[in-house]
């Protein structure tokens, strides 16, 4: 079958008997999986047909219907959908239309596009009541339109909020009025194109406008395009004559009509008191009280108050990065059009913003975004990220004669070396390596991040730290130097040592890190044939390695399910690496890897990458250790209260971890330097530091309930962001104030009020005399800042 040419059938009977709704949905899905993409379908009154078909993608795709149709046709339709309905159709035409084309040949009952978001349903007869009701329209995408040849029932246009109907008038179901019994009830956006006698309208919701020569050029070619669909160019001259049509729209609250109401007081004075009142039909018969009790309560009788909690929690995204980047913040800078600041900002926290935000992180703070919970994508942060290697350097305060002597020149020494100058300290970092960088430099590949990104970093590292001495291995002697010469001692060595197998053969394996250095400067030949003992990211790294270095058959084995996850795993698996558990090693031969359970994985190499564990060797003997790691309090100070320890040396974590560590003990060394913490806290160290949190040493500030915030201000379509400045717009700004104003004015009782105070800052009050405690500022905030509180009466 030629799918140019013919329709694939999908008929509504099977074996003479009527499907049920759902299965023809199915069936009709089923095709368009399958590639067909003009499709007739032969209905018997099934619903919903022809909506939700996002498979075929940006694809177009042509659902032709007929027999009868039953209610929703074109329901939550897609823009790559076209839907022609061959004769007339049931209720709720185009209902939520996301983008679909939809023709209806012949009339089309209640409710026609209704909730309409995009698209255009073109109708060749009259429509039922409350069509075009609740449209809706997103600034980003064309307006949703509706054509109707005839006339519109009753209650047309109700709430409208959006988009564009034009209405005929041709063989009107209701000739002498074409809008209906009360239109546009409720119109707060939008325009009506309509062209015959009316009874009238919501003047108070809308008006009538002059037809423009814009508005007239868009209507006139149009209606060509609707004449086409519905087969009717033999009405063009007929609806082409200018001076029959006429253009409602919707007023804007300027020019909204204020209906003269009666007041409470005035409907008491006139109608209450003079019916039951005295000389009244119960006045005379009683002397109860009949004084207004109050329905709703003020000030200290509201049961529950707002409470604008601007900034009192933090920000999911913020909450989980190890290094306390205010994410939300940044974003705030790029909504503003700061984007300069927002990309400086990030070195307050990281000296790695591009290398590691952009490219190496598995973005914790993408993971934890609150979008999650509508099922949106989180903001990419990674926009943002590789956007600040344009950062410039910080200015630094002068130097206050306090020395740091930092062991380590990878994330962690970098980190906390950064941190003690940008607060006046003089760092000097001691590393054994022939660069500064560690493990980013020497291990990572550079299909992971482009070399120019890092040497750049380190570059302005270098002008910020300009005291470091490379290839220098330190002993216990030396540490204890360095105790006597500087007032602090950090080590961030990391971990070192592999770990291997103890089994047959174990001589054979490769260590993970050793073939990454190699592998970096290509100077090792993997073969074929690769087996990777242990599954986590570092073996994932290891094997994307050996693919871009010729090798065509890569397995990674773990005795469980694999840790591997994000960028590392996604490259593992489109480097065609396969992963194999649960596998436990007997022995390492010249054909491969043994398996306990006889199997031979052959391999040309065998990498083991089961993890590191640190040297310790060259630390003193007042440092204490714990399961091979250095043994650290809450602001990783060591069992020696003037050396510190961080980073891998600790306990194995991400690059985030390490470079948050760094922050939280820099912070804790300025405050001793300062006095405002003693050198020696005597902790007994039970608990190893957790890595760097949102609030730094002071403690961490509790995360914001994300059912506080409101998505639905947000598209939820977006599946990726064109740049940071469409990111900035999708941010919710969780628990932090984005000065919108929805509070003010949303507020029944205008008891919201902005308040001005010194320089930006600002803030919203509430003036418990006219708030009545309904919850609306709460319920309607974008960011989550207002709460509701049980109100205290005394």
């Amino acid at each position: 079958m030629d799918d140019q040419q013919r329709y694939y059938l999908i008929s509504g009977r099977q074996d003479d008997i009527r499907l049920e709704s759902r299965v023809l949905e199915e069936q009709l899905q089923e095709a368009v999986a399958k590639g067909h993409r003009k499709i007739e379908v032969q209905a018997c009154g099934q619903h919903g047909i022809g909506g939700r078909l996002w498979r075929a993608g940006d694809k177009p795709l042509e659902i032709r219907v007929t027999g009868h149709s039953g209610q929703r046709l074109g329901s939550m339709g897609f823009a790559n959908t076209r839907i022609e309905n061959m004769g007339p159709a049931s209720d709720d035409v185009g209902w939520l239309n996301a983008g679909a084309e939809i023709v209806v040949h012949g009339h089309a009952s209640n409710g026609v596009a209704n909730a309409m978001a995009q698209g255009r349903v073109y109708v060749a007869g009259s429509i039922g009541s409350r069509g075009m009701t609740m449209t809706k329209q997103n600034p980003r995408f064309a307006p949703p339109e509706l054509w109707v040849l005839g006339s519109a029932g009753d209650y047309f246009g109700e709430f409208m909020a959006g988009g564009v109907a034009v209405i005929c008038g041709i063989d009107a179901q209701t000739p002498e009025n074409i809008l209906g019994y009360r239109p546009l009830v409720g119109m707060v956006s939008g325009r009506v194109f309509f062209r015959g006698p009316h009874g009238g309208y919501s003047k108070s919701d809308a008006r009538l406008v002059a037809i423009t020569d814009s508005d007239w050029q868009w209507l006139e070619q149009n209606l060509r395009r609707f004449l086409e669909a519905t087969d009717r160019m033999d009405l063009y001259d007929q609806l082409a004559e200018r001076e029959r049509w006429q253009l409602i729209a919707a007023r804007g609250p300027a020019d909204k009509v204020v209906r003269k109401t009666r007041s409470i007081s005035e409907f008491r004075e006139s109608v209450w008191n003079r019916e039951l009142g005295a000389g009244g039909l119960v006045g005379d018969l009683t002397d109860t009280d009949m004084s207004p009790i109050p329905v709703i309560v003020t000030g200290r009788l509201r049961r529950f108050v707002p409470v604008w909690e601007n900034r009192v929690y933090a920000p999911p995204c913020e909450a989980t990065c190890p290094t306390g980047i205010p994410v939300h913040d940044r974003w705030r800078l790029v909504r503003e059009g700061r984007m300069d600041e927002a990309v400086d900002m990030a070195l307050a926290y990281t000296p790695f913003p591009a290398s590691v935000c952009g490219y190496l992180c598995p973005n914790l703070c993408m993971q934890s975004c609150t979008r999650h919970s509508a099922d949106m994508h989180p903001v990419d942060v990674t926009h943002l990220g590789r956007a600040s290697i344009s950062a410039k350097t910080p200015e630094l305060p002068p130097v206050t004669g306090k020395k740091a002597a930092v062991v380590g020149g990878g994330p962690a020494g970098i980190s906390i070396a950064w941190q003690l100058r940008r607060a006046g300290h003089d760092p000097v970092i001691f590393d054994m390596s022939e660069n500064l960088g560690g493990k980013m430099r020497q291990l990572i590949p550079g299909s992971r991040i482009p070399a120019d990104v890092l040497e750049a970093e380190l570059s302005r590292i270098r002008e910020v730290l300009p005291h470091v001495h490379l290839q220098q291995e330190l002993g216990k002697d030396d540490v204890e130097q360095l105790k006597a010469d500087y007032d602090f001692v950090v080590i961030a060595a990391g971990a070192t040592k592999p770990r291997t197998l103890p089994v047959p053969g174990k001589e054979r394996m490769i260590a993970v890190n050793d073939f990454l250095a190699r592998a970096k400067n290509d100077a090792i030949d993997p073969g074929k044939k690769v087996v990777i003992i242990g599954a986590g990211n570092v073996g994932c790294d290891a094997a994307v390695e050996a693919r871009r270095l010729g090798a065509g058959d890569i397995v990674l084995i773990d005795v469980q399910k694999p840790a591997s996850f994000g960028k590392e795993r996604e490259h593992a698996e489109a480097a065609g690496a396969k992963f194999r558990w649960p596998c436990f090693t007997r022995e390492i031969t010249e054909q491969g890897v043994v398996l306990e359970s006889g199997e031979v994985l052959a391999a040309d190499t065998v990498v083991v990458s089961i993890g590191d564990v640190p040297n310790t060797d060259f630390l003193p003997d007042a440092v204490g250790l714990e399961k091979g790691f250095v043994r650290v309090n809450e602001y990783f100070q060591t069992t020696d209260p003037k050396i510190f320890a961080i980073g891998d040396i600790v306990r194995p974590g991400l690059l985030t971890d390490a470079i948050g560590a760094g922050r939280k003990a820099a912070s804790a060394i300025r405050e001793i330097a300062e006095g405002k913490r003693p050198l020696d806290p005597g902790t007994d160290f039970k608990a190893v530091a957790d890595p760097g949190t949102a609030a730094g040493p002071g403690g961490q500030t509790p995360v914001i309930d994300t059912a506080r915030v409101s998505l639905e201000y947000f598209d939820p379509r977006i599946s990726s962001f064109s740049g940071a400045e469409q990111c900035g717009s999708a941010c919710a700004s969780c628990g932090a104030c984005r000065d919108c104003g929805i509070c003010e004015n949303i507020c029944p009782r205008a008891a919201i009020s902005r308040k001005q105070l010194q320089g930006k800052d600002y803030e919203y009050a509430v003036d418990p005399d006219l708030c009545i405690g309904c919850g609306f500022c709460a319920g309607a905030c974008p960011c989550g800042v207002w709460a509701m509180r049980e109100n205290d009466p005394l």
